[in-house]
């Protein structure tokens, strides 16, 4: 038999989960997603979601209400008459009464090992933690933020390299089956609940703008992490002092540098672009892109953008 499923998600993360519950045959009898937001140079565009975009591809029906506070909303989701809600990276806070909106409520895909990062931004924060391993869990959902007992949990090692878009999309890639077999569990009752820890909680907090900048003055596994924590998007990013004006200048790689120096955190090393940091070890910036421009090799971006060693950057 097949479950009648309300699907809740927004970005592109969310996409494969709902790919797969259609292709293991379960019923989505709606798609809930963000809202469509203004676009282009005088956001005169209105972009539908990923999530929305692949529903109307799979000629599913879509709402995209702006919250939950109308009785109508809530009224139209029971009208619904679903066995389960599946959400994946929704974007907003499900009230009491959607959480009950359905006969066997609602269960979540979540991009980390909870209790360990709750919140927002769990890719990124466990790799600028430097996380040696992640995951994704299905959690029953409750009223608290990510705080409902955990069902199934799929590990995946972080290795010192990866950055937040690889472990976003090999997250992205495990969703999917493992909410299928959350569902299928579901579905013939043996879905194993096991209480969220009480100690180890962190909560992973969006990323600002604010801390994006690279602070050279921290040690250099901190300054890597930031970086590939970062990276594609928002961008850890640096200063350059360019035909006497500051360039801001993102950092898409880095690796970490085996030399050690007494020189000022920020101070460019040598010719590789290897950058002093606070603890006297080093980083190597391997990509980068300059506001507008395409990303390069440092190599490449040395070539045309010259920086000699003994300058501090920052």
């Amino acid at each position: 038999m097949a479950l009648r499923i309300i699907f809740m998600g927004t970005p592109d993360f969310s996409v494969p989960t709902l790919e797969a519950l259609v292709q293991a045959g379960h019923e989505i009898v709606a798609v809930y997603s963000q809202p469509p937001r203004p676009a282009g140079r005088r956001g005169l565009e209105r972009v539908k979601s990923p999530v929305h975009q692949a529903a109307e591809r799979l000629g599913l029906p879509v709402f995209t209400p702006l919250n939950f506070r109308e009785e109508a909303d809530r009224a139209a989701f029971r009208a619904l008459k679903a066995d389960v809600a599946v959400v994946v990276a929704y974007g907003l806070l499900l009230p009491e009464a959607i959480l009950t909106g359905t006969r066997l409520g609602c269960y979540n895909g979540h991009a980390s090992l909870l209790p360990r990062w709750r919140g927002a931004a769990p890719i990124q924060r466990a790799i600028m933690a430097g996380d040696a391993q992640t995951g994704m869990m299905v959690m029953q959902m409750e009223k608290g933020l990510d705080t409902g007992p955990v069902a199934l949990t799929h590990r995946v090692a972080i290795s010192d390299t990866m950055t937040a878009g690889e472990l976003h999309d090999t997250l992205m890639r495990a969703g999917g089956p493992l909410m299928v077999e959350a569902m299928a569990k579901l579905e013939a009752g043996d879905l194993p609940l096991t209480p969220q820890a009480q100690e180890g909680v962190l909560y992973a907090a969006k990323i600002d703008k604010a801390e994006t900048r690279i602070d050279f003055s921290r040690p250099a596994g901190d300054v890597h992490n930031h970086i590939r924590g970062l990276s594609p998007f928002p961008g850890a990013w640096f200063e350059l002092p360019v035909a006497g004006k500051p360039e801001r200048v993102k950092v898409l790689a880095s690796a970490r540098a085996g030399d050690t120096t007494t020189k000022a955190a920020g101070t460019v090393l040598d010719d590789r672009f290897t950058i002093a940091c606070g603890d006297g070890g080093a980083v190597r910036l391997v990509r980068l892109q300059k506001a507008g421009g395409k990303p390069l090799d440092a190599a490449d971006f040395l070539r045309g953008t010259p920086v000699a060693a003994g300058q501090v950057i920052g």
